[in-house]
């Protein structure tokens, strides 16, 4: 894994990635999206996406823990607190040799810098939110949430994917 090219891409990834507008209706859409995407793929996932102080869907299929939603819940704080994505976030730490705790002083109990939540960016606003899965390996939580986002918006996932580790 090259990490400063996967931080340039998750970059790239983090300003395409832009919704016009984003409610409930965009949020249903989106969980959908990931759900049945999950479904089809056997994934045990927890999927979670809120704006920032309101969840607006939530779903834990089965093979999932508890452990999933927390960490579902610690990466989304991740992204609340940077408005990047948890991976980028991890993968910044790493390239530093650096720790999380070290650098910003924040426990590891609120936060999760592994791969898997995505900042939700609306146009002319900003990162209002986030979307997160938790179950699957850091990177491929990363993808799958980025696939989803890319068929929601209508984008080319091949010209934003991260490629294979």
């Amino acid at each position: 894994m090259d990490i400063p090219h996967d931080l340039q891409i998750i970059a790239h990834q983090e300003r395409s990635l832009v919704f016009p507008q984003f409610h409930a209706d965009e949020a249903w859409q989106l969980g959908t999206q990931l759900r049945e995407m999950a479904v089809a793929r056997d994934a045990a996932l927890v999927i979670d996406i809120r704006t920032f102080g309101r969840q607006l869907f939530h779903v834990a299929l089965d093979g999932t823990t508890p452990s999933n939603t927390r960490w579902a819940e610690r990466k989304a704080r991740t992204v609340e607190h940077f408005h990047r994505s948890s991976y980028a976030i991890g993968l910044s730490l790493q390239q530093a040799n650096a720790t999380f705790t070290e650098k910003y002083a924040m426990s590891l109990e609120q936060y999760a810098v592994h791969g898997g939540s995505f900042p939700l960016r609306v146009a002319n606003a900003g990162v209002i939110g986030a979307v997160t899965v938790s179950g699957l390996p850091q990177r491929d939580d990363h993808q799958f949430v980025v696939e989803a986002l890319c068929a929601v918006l209508g984008q080319d996932f091949s010209a934003l994917s991260l490629g294979r580790a």
